[in-house]
């Protein structure tokens, strides 16, 4: 078998392994060191690794959402921390760990990494929650929630003749009956638009709260292909900002997803996956554009956002999404995206391919 068509990089890097738990809309009974630890038993046992192999390990979530200071580190005891290992955190979604984890192995200081996300978004109000990502000023004082700004996004759109409501909830539907066949997702199946939460979103156009787990495994160059039958290289990947304030871009694009694109090598060659981490149905059409992705690709298999939306991880599933596919033989070319912030405001772009003979 060969490698990817062409590396940009240092070293070779794939992801050899995927995991996630099952996303519920409530886990009470759980504390996150039960919800994590079964996810990296899971992804461990794929590999045949123990904890103890791995050169790195970081992971992604949020104090703020946990409610309390160095939550992270108290999911340590999922992964084992003794004998000392290589570990850092991300504030972030795990796709981010997942680009540290990425650096570290470029750098030649590990050949494996665990990658691991989770957070729990059921105890409080999640809308409410988003609004402290905003500018402390001018617009969180304000208290508008992630559903009013990606309503104003969706409105721009239908301002802008770009989609209207039945394509948005031909999007959601899609989305939706995709995921049933993903034992995985929250919602699954034929799920009612429902009634408007901010006009012109409807129920089904926005994303289920809940909780949920996903974890990955990293490894370098040949270790890869012995690991797993079939490696998901990451032939590149990127990420990038844009401006914090809402009035300073032009809701309707998403310029910094199409420059982490272009810089990943996504437009070097077709894809026919792609896992786009869009919340909302009408961020779908934002990042569609951005990337100028064709009715021939295959978009959100998994049922995406609009099926399960665990904080902090939902970014690094789609990543996990994208390599099970190429893992399996489903596609040879795909591409992850995953968000952070209101609006579309950061943007991570990896590019996956499988080996060809």
């Amino acid at each position: 078998m060969t490698g990817p068509r062409t590396s940009r990089y240092a070293r070779d890097v794939a992801v050899v392994a995927f995991a996630q738990s099952d996303h519920l809309r409530r886990t009470d009974e759980l504390s996150e060191v039960e919800m994590v630890m079964p996810v990296l038993h899971e992804v461990l046992a794929a590999t045949g690794l123990k904890a103890g192999e791995i050169g790195f390990t970081c992971s992604g979530s949020s104090d703020y959402l946990a409610g309390r200071a160095f939550s992270f580190t108290m999911t340590l005891d999922g992964v084992g921390a003794w004998p000392p290992i290589s570990e850092s955190h991300v504030e972030m979604d795990g796709a981010w760990a997942l680009y540290e984890a990425w650096v570290k192995i470029q750098t030649g200081e590990a050949d494996t990494a665990l990658v691991y996300s989770y957070g729990k978004s059921s105890p409080g109000s999640v809308r409410d929650v988003l609004t402290r990502q905003l500018d402390p000023y001018y617009l969180a004082p304000l208290w508008p929630d992630s559903v009013a700004l990606a309503a104003l996004q969706a409105q721009a759109l239908i301002d802008a003749g770009e989609t209207d409501e039945p394509a948005l909830a031909a999007i959601a539907a899609r989305s939706r009956a995709d995921a049933g066949t993903n034992p995985h997702a929250q919602l699954r199946g034929a799920v009612p638009q429902g009634d408007y939460q901010v006009r012109p979103l409807r129920t089904g156009d926005c994303p289920p709260v809940g909780d949920g787990v996903a974890a990955v495994v990293l490894a370098a160059g040949d270790l890869a292909r012995q690991l797993c039958e079939r490696p998901a290289w990451i032939t590149g990947i990127d990420h990038r900002i844009e401006a914090h304030g809402l009035g300073l871009r032009d809701l309707t694009d998403s310029p910094s997803t199409r420059t982490a694109a272009q810089h990943a090598g996504f437009f070097d060659a077709p894809v026919d996956t792609a896992e786009l981490h869009a919340p909302f149905s009408s961020q779908e059409v934002v990042l569609r554009k951005a990337l100028g992705l064709g009715d021939t690709v295959a978009v959100n298999p998994s049922g995406g956002a609009l099926a399960a939306n665990p904080m902090m991880a939902a970014g690094l599933i789609r990543i996990g999404e994208a390599a099970a596919r190429i893992h399996r033989g489903a596609s040879d070319r795909a591409v992850a995206h995953a968000t952070s912030g209101a609006c579309l405001q950061q943007n991570l772009v990896a590019v996956l391919e499988g080996d060809r003979a």
